[in-house]
């Protein structure tokens, strides 16, 4: 059997006005995917575990198949696994987003603006990331030392604190989930240790506006990165292997290092794409031809799309439709024939045969740019799936199915097995 996950980053949503009160699934033009949901079955997973927000790194963990509860220590880990970073077990890790917030003496003054300081460039963001961490050691020689920064992709970056300081107790807040709102309200609190986090950060925020790569920035009419923002702590998880769970070789498509590094960890290969983004300038064309390519080599292929994401993260819902559209088009549509090559054994015993799961990891919301912890719809497609009452894949059509997976890491058994003559899984 051939497996195929689809993962539209954050597609979900609720009924926006400007598409006439439709959701972007329900706006977008997707002939592939609504081919593959007359034949399968349309369901809903509760992917954000009860206590905890509907993070990318909660919610992709669900989906993956790892309980959130027993697997999780923080975003960050997750990350690091992906730089191949390799920190002790008592280093502390953390996220370093480059943000862009409201300028003093203006109308915006004090509010974040923009999670990912404008879509910044690798290398504009590491040279920031570089003398950032030099002006740090320059002022607070004795904070930094055990701290080390990595960069990763655009406005993500990873600090490891091998100091020996604990931040057990200590709260931080996503960016991306208090846009145009006062910034000052979320910094890090509830830990002794905390007051090294707020020290750096409002380091970075006397710092990084006057550099020359904002300079340049603004005169582009782009956003600078105005601060650097800390959050999503943790230590090293210990995860078992989807190999060893599962029985199964699997490989990770994606442009984020958060989902490449929960495949590092479950110990599947990432395999690199040239061109993949995490917006709507990606090029998905390759990334469905290298899902279809993986196809062969692995016997479960994941392809992670992030542009829906960051659209919704935009309040951009004519682009969210693009995306998804672009994803139909030159991912789901070649997967889905590629698949189809593997036949069926129901109908014919020496087929190998196949299944599709697409589903987002969570709802992300045009209408206030955040996360939203609301069960995501998800469809199964391919061999021994047929559903009695065929429906459109659609949150509401999700929500009326008889299909509901809570705790939705039970999900990834479900795909992988149910209704498999000889396998274990729910029926």
């Amino acid at each position: 059997m051939k497996y195929v996950v689809i993962i539209p980053d954050g597609a979900a949503d609720f009924p926006i006005e400007q598409l006439g009160d439709k959701t972007p699934f329900e706006a977008a033009a997707m002939p592939n995917l609504a081919r593959l949901a007359e034949r399968g079955r349309v369901g809903r997973a509760f992917t954000t575990p009860p206590g905890y927000e509907a993070g990318s790194d909660v919610c992709s963990m669900s989906l993956m198949g790892y309980d959130p509860v027993k697997y999780h220590t923080g975003r960050a880990p997750l990350e690091a696994a992906s730089l191949g970073l390799n920190p002790g077990p008592k280093d502390w890790i953390f996220r370093l987003n480059l943000v862009t917030t409201g300028a003093p003496g203006t109308e915006q003054a004090g509010l974040m603006l923009d999670h990912s300081a404008g879509a910044i460039t690798n290398s504009e963001a590491r040279t920031l990331v570089a003398d950032l961490v030099k002006y740090w050691a320059k002022h607070e020689p004795e904070l930094v030392r055990g701290l080390t920064v990595t960069p990763g992709v655009s406005y993500r970056n990873i600090l490891v604190d091998a100091s020996g300081r604990s931040y057990t107790g200590l709260k931080t807040t996503p960016p991306h989930a208090i846009p145009s709102q006062p910034w000052a309200n979320h910094l890090p609190a509830g830990a002794e240790s905390g007051a090294v986090i707020r020290r750096l950060m409002e380091l970075s925020a006397a710092f990084l506006p006057g550099h020359e790569v904002n300079a340049a920035r603004v005169d582009q009419g782009l956003r600078p990165a105005t601060m650097a923002w800390l959050w999503g702590q943790g230590t090293k998880p210990t995860v078992p292997s989807f190999k060893d769970r599962f029985g199964l070789r699997g490989a990770m498509i994606t442009s984020v290092d958060l989902l490449a590094g929960i495949a590092a960890y479950i110990g599947w290969d990432r395999i690199d794409v040239p061109g993949l983004t995490s917006y709507h300038d990606t090029d998905y064309a390759a990334q469905g031809r290298e899902t279809v390519r993986a196809i062969n080599a692995y016997d479960v292929v994941c392809c992670h799309v992030e542009a829906p994401d960051e659209a919704s993260h935009q309040g951009d819902y004519a682009t969210k439709v693009a995306s998804l559209e672009s994803i139909d088009t030159h991912i789901i549509g070649p997967v889905a024939a590629a698949l189809e090559k593997f036949g069926d054994p129901a109908k014919h015993a020496a087929d190998p045969g196949w299944r599709l799961l697409l589903m987002p990891d969570h709802y992300t919301l045009c209408g206030t740019r955040k996360h939203d912890a609301t069960p995501v719809p998800f469809l199964l497609a391919g061999s021994y799936i047929r559903s009695a009452v065929p429906r459109a894949f659609t949150e509401e059509q999700a929500d009326a199915s008889d299909l509901q997976i809570d705790p939705g890491h039970e999900l990834m058994e479900y795909f992988l097995r149910a209704g498999v003559p000889g396998a274990r899984g729910r029926p």
